[in-house]
C-alpha cells in the first residue's frame, strides 16, 4: 500500500467546548468532489471518557444505490492559540449507504481537556486531513444478490467463507455493540475484507498497509469482535514479513562487505602500482654502448680549441 499524502481540508473552531452535552456536527465541506461534515461526541460514543470524532458523507440518501467512497483521513486538536493538543493516527476505508461515517471513538482523553491550558478560552479546533483516493457513484449490488445469515445481509458470492468463519469461531460475532442489521453488515465487510488482506504472502505487504491491517483490526474489536484467531494470523504475517526484511537487511549488509573488501584489494593494488613507478623514474639511466664510447674517448686538442672558440 502506497502512503497517501492527507491535506488540511476542513477547519472548525467550537467555542464554549465544555458547555457542549450531546453530539454537535460541523457545516458541510467538500473534498475529492465529494460533500462531507464532522460528528463529535463531546462526552463520548459508548467511551465515557473519551471524546468522539468521526467523518460523515454529507445528505447520503441524495445519492445513487451502490455509492461507495474510499478515504483515509486523521484529525489534529488544537487550543485557541494554535498549539497541538492532540493528532490521532491516520486510517482509512469505505464508506456506503450501510455506513456512512466513521472514525474514532477514542479519539482524546476528556481528562486532556480539563486543563485550562490546553482548553485556552474554553475553545477548540479541529483541523480535518482527507484523501478521498476512490468515488464509486452507482454500484453493481443489488438487495437480489444479498442473502440474509445470521443477522447479516451477506452477498450471495460471499456465503461460503461467511459460513465457515461461523462454523470455526461461532461465537466470533455474538457481542458486537452495533444492533442494526445496516451498520452490522458493513462491519461484517470490512472483517472479510480484512481476512482478504491477512492472507496476503507476507512479503507483499509494506510496513504502511501492515499498521492499517492493525488499525482496522482494532476497530472490530472495539465493537465486539472476537478476533484474537485474526490477530494471531496478523502476527504471523508480520512475524514471516520482519524474517524476510531482516534477511534482506543480511544479504545488504553481506554485499557491502564484499564491495568493501574489493575496495582495499584496489585500493592496495593501486598502492603497489603507483610505488613501481615512482622507483621507475628513480632508477638510473641505461646508457648505449655508443654513450659510453662517448664518454670514454678522450677530447682531442683540436676539438677542444674548436670548442673554445
Amino acid at each position: 500500500m502506497m502512503e497517501i499524502d492527507l491535506q488540511k481540508t476542513f477547519t472548525w473552531k467550537i467555542e464554549n467546548f465544555s458547555e457542549k452535552k450531546f453530539p454537535i456536527t460541523s457545516t458541510a465541506f467538500s473534498s475529492g468532489g465529494c460533500e462531507w461534515y464532522v460528528l463529535i461526541h463531546p462526552k463520548g460514543d459508548g467511551f465515557d471518557d473519551y471524546l468522539s470524532l468521526y467523518l460523515c458523507v454529507a445528505n447520503p440518501k441524495s445519492l445513487q444505490p451502490g455509492w461507495k467512497r474510499r478515504a483515509s483521513l486523521n484529525f489534529i486538536i488544537l487550543n485557541q492559540s494554535g498549539k497541538e493538543v492532540h493528532r490521532t493516527s491516520e486510517r482509512y476505508g469505505w464508506f456506503g449507504a450501510e455506513i456512512p461515517g466513521w472514525g474514532f471513538r477514542t479519539a482524546l482523553p476528556l481528562t486532556k481537556l480539563q486543563d485550562k491550558e490546553l482548553l485556552e478560552n474554553n475553545t477548540l479546533i479541529i483541523e480535518v486531513y482527507i484523501k478521498v483516493t476512490e468515488v464509486v457513484h452507482e454500484g453493481d449490488e443489488t438487495k437480489k444478490d444479498m442473502l440474509d445469515f445470521r443477522g447479516f445481509n451477506v452477498l450471495s458470492s460471499q456465503i461460503t467463507l461467511v459460513s465457515q468463519i461461523f462454523a470455526k469461531y461461532p461465537n466470533f460475532a455474538a457481542d458486537i455493540k452495533p444492533k442494526t442489521k445496516a451498520v452490522k453488515t458493513t462491519y461484517l465487510k470490512i472483517l472479510l475484507g480484512l481476512i482478504k488482506t491477512a492472507n496476503k504472502p507476507p512479503e507483499s505487504f509494506s510496513e504502511t498497509e501492515l499498521i492499517k491491517a492493525y488499525s482496522m483490526l482494532i476497530d472490530l474489536m472495539e465493537v465486539g469482535f472476537k478476533l484474537d484467531w485474526l490477530k494471531s494470523k496478523l502476527d504471523e504475517v508480520s512475524l514471516e514479513r520482519k524474517k524476510i526484511v531482516d534477511a534482506d537487511a543480511a544479504r545488504v549488509q553481506e554485499l557491502e562487505e564484499k564491495v568493501k573488501n574489493l575496495e582495499l584489494v584496489l585500493s592496495d593494488l593501486k598502492f603497489e602500482l603507483d610505488k613501481e613507478k615512482a622507483k621507475s623514474h628513480n632508477e638510473p639511466k641505461m646508457f648505449s654502448l655508443k654513450d659510453y664510447a662517448s664518454l670514454s674517448t678522450p677530447m682531442s686538442p683540436w676539438t677542444r680549441r674548436r670548442k673554445s672558440d
